[in-house]
């Protein structure tokens, strides 16, 4: 090889490696559809709660997909969450000839509580099942989801046992931009069995869209009560669970569950950002000193992202970059671009959205830089917290 190739390829190492180590863990990930959909032996009560706030627009098509289901001992509860359109209707009408169905409505919120933990605390409540599970209002569920899930959950004794389901990616921003977070979170932890058979309390996760838990390990930890003023309540309900020596179980289960979590641009910022940082710190390792690097460790996905296209571009234009340099970030270009090819084909999307990478990478930029701007204080469907 031509000594001067050798330079680049050496600066591109970091937009080529970690990409092939990520699609390595996430080859190692197991599925639900590994999972018997035969009805369990003694199956027992599940619980499905539903917290929803203002999700008129989603309840009914949750609401119908969870009863499709064939495990045959479930109830489903849904908590209206102080919604002003009309949440609690859509739902009482979408169950209306189910008498498997309860619509409740939540009591004020209380001081250091986050609206999504409370309205799980008072499902789980007024719940009657031995194995409880908390999902979104946004969801849609297939009907062999719980039937597979607690079989999957007694083969692996687990105590929490979360899905991780398809995102529903609607509109143009929502293909350029979804693909890019849930990159930067496979970056981080990888696929399931990179979770599952982490040590470590800091690796444990939870897809807050489908957790199941067994009540008596839940109200053993303190339930969404131990988690109370969390934005992520997700992971660390996880971390919770791992730490007090019960078992945490993590599948994917694109067949069985789906989300469209958000359905615009505006959406899209608005969510994450309530997320990235003020959840991210409290999985920060190092204590401290981690904590003091976190702003800058998130905004270097996206900014490591949009360099090599940024190198080009001055280029193009004349702004003296050297030869060097330009093949560095051609090759570093093409690695970040053959990466999103194969994620794009990988989900069932036009690949042609990978040549929006850069757009995307912005967009995620972003929302990186104003979530550290707001640092703790986190605004959500007309509420103001401060996660702790």
């Amino acid at each position: 090889m031509n000594q001067t190739f050798i330079p680049p390829l050496l600066w591109s190492a970091p937009w080529i490696i970690p990409p092939l180590i990520t699609y390595i863990r996430l080859r190692h990930s197991r599925s639900l559809d590994d999972e018997s959909d035969a009805t369990p032996d003694n199956p027992p009560l599940v619980s499905v709660i539903v917290p929803a706030r203002n999700e008129a627009h989603n309840i009914a098509r949750c609401v119908t997909s969870i009863l499709s289901t064939t495990y045959p001992n479930v109830e489903l509860v849904i908590v209206d969450d102080s919604s002003t359109d009309g949440t609690g209707d859509v739902a009482r009408k979408a169950g209306v000839s189910d008498a498997r169905v309860r619509v409740v409505r939540n009591a004020p919120l209380p001081d250091g509580w986050f609206g999504k933990q409370w309205a799980c605390a008072t499902g789980a409540k007024v719940a009657r099942g031995d194995i409880l599970q908390f999902t979104d209002a946004d969801t849609v569920h297939a009907p062999d989801l719980l039937t597979r899930s607690i079989n999957a959950m007694r083969r692996t004794a687990a105590d929490l046992f979360s899905v991780a389901g398809r995102q529903e990616l609607g509109g143009f921003w929502e293909k350029v931009v979804q693909p890019q977070m849930f990159t930067v979170l496979s970056m981080r932890y990888g696929g399931t069995e990179s979770v599952n058979q982490s040590p470590r309390v800091g690796n444990k996760i939870a897809n807050g869209q489908c957790i199941f838990v067994k009540r008596v390990s839940y109200d053993a930890i303190g339930g969404h009560g131990s988690v109370r003023s969390s934005v992520a309540e997700d992971l660390l309900l996880a971390q919770r669970f791992f730490a007090a020596r019960k078992q945490v179980v993590l599948m994917l289960g694109v067949k069985q569950l789906s989300t469209r979590m958000y359905a615009s641009l505006g959406e899209i910022v608005t969510g994450w950002r309530k997320n990235v940082f003020a959840g991210g710190l409290d999985a920060v390792p190092f204590g401290r000193i981690g904590r003091s690097i976190f702003p800058l460790a998130l905004l270097l996905p996206p900014l490591f992202e949009l360099l090599p296209p940024l190198a080009l571009a001055l280029w193009a234009f004349g702004m003296g970059t050297g030869g060097n340099t330009v093949l560095w970030a051609l090759v570093s270009s093409a690695a970040t671009l053959l990466w999103w090819i194969v994620a794009y084909v990988t989900v069932g999307e036009n690949p042609l959205y990978a040549l929006a990478y850069p757009l995307g990478a912005l967009v995620l930029l972003y929302i990186f830089f104003t979530a550290v701007i707001r640092g703790r204080r986190v605004t959500w469907k007309g509420r103001t917290y401060i996660s702790q």
